[in-house]
């Protein structure tokens, strides 16, 4: 299969497209993340936070313990952090968009599996070779 300017894989993947963009929720995602764009603030406070976080993981991938104080000043900062109503909806549309996402692979990816559309049925059997979906 290969992939052209006018393939049917492609025509459909763009009207997918257009059918997330028509989504009520896509526009209220796509304002949060604006949002969050806009306030520089926020995103400090998510560059910092990230940049602790993945400090006290590389000391624990090294067999390190992260000191009491280290993990108290980290969760006061992410409580802080959430506390953002632009913080949280960034983080909420986020999380919303990443579900999309998620949700089209599996459907992808299934039918690469299965050499069919797949059926909800499909997403939901435990056994061998599990993937429950």
């Amino acid at each position: 299969m290969t992939q052209t300017e006018n393939s049917p894989v492609l025509e459909k993947t763009l009207e997918l497209c257009e059918v997330i963009l028509a989504q009520p929720e896509f526009g209220a995602m796509r304002q949060q993340l604006d949002d969050f764009m806009a306030n520089e603030p926020a995103q400090s406070a998510y560059r910092d936070l990230s940049e602790m976080g993945a400090a006290l993981r590389e000391k624990q991938h090294h067999g390190i313990s992260p000191t009491p104080a280290e993990v108290e000043t980290f969760e006061q900062r992410r409580e802080e952090f959430l506390a953002d109503p632009v913080a949280r909806g960034f983080l909420d549309a986020q999380q919303a968009m990443q579900e999309v996402r998620d949700t089209v692979n599996r459907y992808v990816t299934r039918t690469f599996e299965l050499g069919r559309k797949p059926s909800p049925d499909d997403f939901h059997s435990c056994g061998s070779g599990c993937s429950c979906g």
